[in-house]
């Protein structure tokens, strides 16, 4: 899938920042932390299927995830639960987790300053980007949704991501699987590709990415330098 352009907001101009998110974009974890955390809150009582992590929770932060959880449930979940569950995607990435298809060489190829803008923390950023051999191309531009007051869908971590980076909101575009991703970089005024390319991705995701926002659509990393170029 390589779409052509959804909506015609900004206007044609360079652009001064590529913001990636990480899970699902940079590296293949979604659907090894969506079965983790299905099996984990399955086990604590509330029971969830690996599909439907995926559609309910790609994309936020874990204490978001924790707060929805816990407010339709109508109890705490485990006082131990974040700690179980950080230990089992450690070990679950540690021999599953890989970089998506392609990334290395497009980070490679890119002319353009980037950075990485995830919900994750910032330990898992930085253990999962090192785990793929990711690290070098993106560090120390790492920005996670604990360092903002919101995490996605509000604007917050892509302004600030932005702004320490020194570029204008018109003139990012952002990479995102999910459409809490593309609806947070809307909020902020930037232009948003749809990413549809890692082992979580299901037909018609395409489709609910672009009806959230994204502008193009993608699905192989090989085709992101040429995008960019197309664009500004």
């Amino acid at each position: 899938m390589n779409g052509g352009s959804a909506r015609s907001q900004w206007c044609r101009q360079p652009v001064q920042l590529v913001i990636f998110d990480c899970d699902g974009v940079l590296v293949d974890s979604e659907a090894i932390a969506s079965r983790v955390l299905a099996e984990l809150l399955t086990e604590s009582g509330f029971p969830l299927h690996a599909e439907q992590a995926i559609d309910r929770f790609t994309g936020i932060s874990l204490p978001e995830v924790v707060a929805q959880v816990e407010a339709e449930w109508g109890r705490a979940l485990p006082a131990d639960f974040v700690v179980r569950l950080r230990e089992r995607d450690r070990a679950a990435f540690r021999l599953q987790l890989r970089a998506i298809a392609g990334v290395a060489e497009a980070l490679q190829a890119l002319a353009y300053p980037r950075c990485v803008a995830s919900s994750g923390s910032p330990e898992k950023i930085r253990e999962n980007l090192a785990l793929t051999g990711l690290l070098e191309y993106l560090a120390p531009h790492l920005f996670s949704a604990a360092m903002v007051a919101k995490g996605k869908p509000a604007p917050d971590l892509f302004l600030y991501a932005a702004a320490t980076m020194g570029a204008l909101p018109a003139r990012c575009v952002v990479i995102e699987d999910s459409v809490a991703g593309i609806r947070a970089a809307h909020a902020a005024g930037m232009q948003v590709f749809g990413f549809c390319g890692g082992g979580h991705c299901r037909p018609g995701d395409g489709e609910t990415l672009l009806a959230a926002g994204a502008a193009r659509l993608f699905s192989r990393m090989a085709d992101l330098p040429a995008l960019l170029a197309s664009t500004g």
